[in-house]
């Protein structure tokens, strides 16, 4: 193993300190440019999507009560 002095771990340690600092700044670029591209949805849209998704989870939530009810009844009338 060869022995290294103290400037090229230096030398190589404030390399590797800006290329992070290069990569950090580039990432957050692209983050910004990227949510620029995003479509972001209307209120008009959120609200229906809001709408239609309570709509669903009441027709499942009201058909798992009827099966429930029908499993109930069938349970009393073969016991």
């Amino acid at each position: 193993m060869a022995k290294t002095d103290g400037k090229t771990k230096e030398k190589a340690v404030k390399k590797v300190e800006k290329k992070a600092k290069s990569a950090k700044k580039g990432y957050f670029k692209e983050l910004r440019h990227e949510i620029k591209l995003v479509k972001w949805p209307t209120f008009g849209e959120v609200m229906k999507y809001t709408f239609a998704t309570i709509i669903v989870c009441l027709i499942v939530v009201v058909f798992f009560i009827l099966l429930n009810l029908f499993m109930s009844w069938l349970k009393g009338v073969f016991i």
